[in-house]
């Protein structure tokens, strides 16, 4: 494809300095697909650590566990659907135990997550394209930056996980370590 064409090939103009980009009706519906296709990333990952790894202990923080690492991305998402939303009508789903939950509990409690976070969007949406402030926040409100804060979080502790794997012995096969990247074919599941 030739420099400054788009996806079908029409020439695309180059953006003006200072112009705002025109609202654009189904933006809301593509940052919802965005999240969702993240948000199947991180379970195909959870669903594939071994399970002899799941207890194991962190090399250099004894305190936490492979476990542990995994139910924060959860436990994270619920402590801001709670902060952001809950002014606004979007309730956050239950923690999970970061010592004693399970794959398939996290699965499950992940999508719980999940749908939160989809409230959080579709609020954002009916509301000029951002999310409610919190008390205490470190990103702007706007759905695109809301957006890329969390799938970036994700992002660390799925490579987090990764690693751990392979330090721990289990190094993950190159299907699963390559299949948390094929957005593709995770963006039609």
């Amino acid at each position: 494809m030739r420099r400054g064409a788009g996806s079908r090939g029409e020439r695309l103009r180059p953006p003006v300095a200072g112009r705002a980009l025109p609202a654009e009706p189904d933006a809301g519906r593509r940052i919802v697909a965005a999240w969702q296709t993240n948000q199947r990333a991180t379970t195909y990952l959870v669903e594939r650590l071994p399970a002899e790894i799941w207890s194991s202990r962190v090399p250099g923080i004894p305190r936490l566990t492979v476990r542990m690492v995994a139910a924060h991305i959860h436990n994270s998402r619920c402590r801001w659907i709670r902060s952001l939303g809950a002014g606004h009508g979007v309730s956050a789903p239950r923690l999970v135990d970061l010592r004693r939950v399970r794959p398939p509990e996290l699965v499950r409690a992940l999508s719980k997550s999940s749908e939160g976070i989809v409230r959080l969007i579709e609020l954002g949406v009916a509301n000029g394209g951002r999310v409610p402030r919190a008390t205490w926040q470190n990103f702007p409100t706007d759905l695109e930056h809301f957006l890329i804060y969390f799938v970036a979080h994700e992002a660390h502790h799925r490579g987090h996980l990764c690693l751990l794997a392979r330090v721990l012995g289990r190094r993950l096969p190159r299907s699963v370590t390559e299949g948390v990247w094929q957005w593709n074919r995770l963006a039609r599941d």
